[in-house]
């Protein structure tokens, strides 16, 4: 795991990869826009995200204009989801929100993600959030994590659970789309075991 320096406002790096877990999470770049349309143009992640049909090659641009702000103004980490650090197969995204997390312990993070139709049933959505997690504690210095998801989605609450994160009382909320978001926390550990994120084969 690399921990570049940090951006101006002190919260966010200015360029992040994660490796382990037999993944790399990598910024993505100009290059990718093409990529990002066979990723995202899809049902599930029009059904599930904010990413709407049709989601072309302008739609793909745009968002990639969006993470960049984003990260400057130190809201979120956007990086695609790689076996090999080349090939795009998802998307995971970290948002910073504060001050007052769902148990009013400051600062936390927010995860979403999204996977391509072609790459699922791999556990990548899970490893990805098992990285990003531990992203958010060890550099970040959050104390929690949450997901929020839609109860009818089934993937999701799996992910949820295969990670640790734990469902709350929150009351559902609603975003766009997406219908009511139920409220899934992670709480930071008191020690960790510091695996080898380089190692691929973990």
């Amino acid at each position: 795991m690399t921990d570049p320096a940090p951006t101006a406002n002190g919260c966010l790096p200015a360029a992040v990869s994660i490796t382990g877990l037999g993944l790399q999470l990598r910024e993505w770049n100009d290059a990718d826009a093409p990529v990002m349309v066979e990723l995202f143009d899809e049902p599930q992640v029009d059904r599930w995200t904010p990413l709407h049909h049709p989601f072309d090659l302008a739609a793909a641009r745009a968002y990639l204009d969006q993470a960049r702000t984003r990260r400057a103004e130190g809201r979120s980490i956007q990086l695609a989801i790689t076996s090999d650090g080349h090939t795009a197969l998802g998307e995971i995204l970290l948002f910073v929100v504060g001050p007052d997390g769902p148990s009013q312990g400051g600062p936390y993070a927010e995860l979403a993600y999204a996977v391509g139709i072609r790459y699922r049933r791999q556990h990548l959505a899970t490893r990805a959030v098992r990285l990003m997690t531990d992203y958010a504690y060890q550099v970040l210095a959050l104390q929690q994590v949450i997901l929020r998801i839609n109860p009818d989605n089934a993937a999701s609450t799996a992910v949820a659970r295969a990670t640790g994160f734990h469902i709350t009382n929150a009351a559902p909320i609603t975003r766009g789309r997406s219908g009511p978001l139920l409220t899934w926390r992670h709480q930071a550990p008191e020690f960790f075991p510091r695996p080898s994120y380089r190692d691929p084969q973990v």
